[in-house]
């Protein structure tokens, strides 16, 4: 019998209650894969919508939830060179994280600084270099140009602050709780506004002078997207990088000429792909790393066990920065 471990199932797709603790066989690293004995799993609100079958790419059951993750190499498999033996290594491998042992393609691993915590370590990729994208490889941002942040106090949004400060941007944060508005201001949001104020769209257009933000990073959609074109500047760039309200939301052409505006859509999975922006990406955040200018804010860690909690948590929005689930710790 092949050695046994426990992780999460999910059988059908649903809410997070769906999501079981099973014993089921530790994964054996294949050619050009690597396994991991997982100290971290970071959850982002993409997880929870492949449990629910509403990502953008569809959910095949069963299956292990858990796309970003960090722990130490374990054991090589044929034709791996770029890793060693007890290394610690962030990875996007897609799924299968929320287990005590996981295999990722080596390919995907993205070295971590010695100085972070295996959570800070699971915390960083898909937030920072999803923020990096649409700050800078999409969003265009320049030093000194507003950027308007939606859900501050998120992975996203704290990533996010954090880096157009470090790029010399100013930043208005919008969050549903004075607390979280706190928590943007603590990591140097220029301007913090109530996401349900209600003269939130011309206090917006105020706070970046009266004409509009360049730049919005876009992730709750439906109803609010609209907003978004509306707070954004003659010629703005909105780059659509998430959908929280789980609503569709409706695009007008007019609206866009009317002001010259673009409208960007952003999915980390497929910019992953292209070398050159991730290395762009990479050669960009190593130093703000190395100089303590970008840090990824952990927030409430899991045990697995807490999984469905966990995933509930973020989707009550009860969370602030990384959601983190630590598989060592069972309670």
């Amino acid at each position: 019998m092949s050695e046994q471990m426990t992780a999460v199932v999910v059988e059908r797709l649903g809410p997070p209650d769906v999501m079981e603790l099973r014993d089921i066989p530790v994964p054996v690293a294949g050619p050009g894969e690597i396994r991991i004995k997982v100290e971290a799993v970071g959850i982002n609100f993409a997880d929870v919508l492949a449990v629910a079958g509403e990502y953008l790419t569809r959910t095949r059951v069963p299956y292990t939830p858990g796309m970003e993750f960090a722990g130490i190499v374990e054991s090589l498999g044929e034709e791996v060179t770029n890793v060693t033996v007890g290394q610690r290594v962030a990875c996007l491998g897609g799924s299968g994280a929320l287990a005590k042992y996981a295999v990722a393609k080596a390919a995907a691993v993205i070295p971590v600084p010695e100085n972070f915590t295996g959570a800070q370590a699971a915390a960083f990729p898909v937030s920072y270099f999803t923020a990096y994208h649409g700050l800078k490889t999409l969003g265009r941002g320049q030093p000194g140009e507003w950027v308007l942040v939606q859900a501050a106090a998120g992975a996203l949004g704290t990533a996010s602050i954090q880096l157009a400060k470090a790029l010399g941007m100013q930043v208005i944060a919008m969050a549903s709780t004075e607390e979280k508005l706190q928590l943007a201001r603590d990591l140097g949001a220029d301007v913090t506004l109530l996401q349900d104020d209600p003269e939130r769209v011309q206090k917006v257009r105020d706070a970046a002078g009266g004409g509009g933000v360049p730049l919005i990073l876009e992730v709750v959609g439906g109803p609010r997207f609209q907003e978004s074109l509306d707070m954004a500047a003659a010629q703005g760039r909105v780059i659509v990088i998430g959908n929280a309200s789980r609503e569709q939301a409706h695009l007008r052409p007019v609206d866009l000429m009317k002001r010259n505006l673009t409208v960007t859509g952003l999915w980390l999975t497929s910019l992953m792909t292209d070398r050159e922006a991730t290395a762009a990406a990479a050669q960009a955040l190593t130093p703000l790393v190395a100089s303590g200018q970008v840090t990824p804010h952990v927030g409430p860690t899991y045990a697995l066990s807490d999984s469905a909690r966990a995933f509930q948590d973020i989707l009550d929005r009860k969370t602030t920065g990384k959601v983190v689930i630590e598989p060592q710790r069972l309670t």
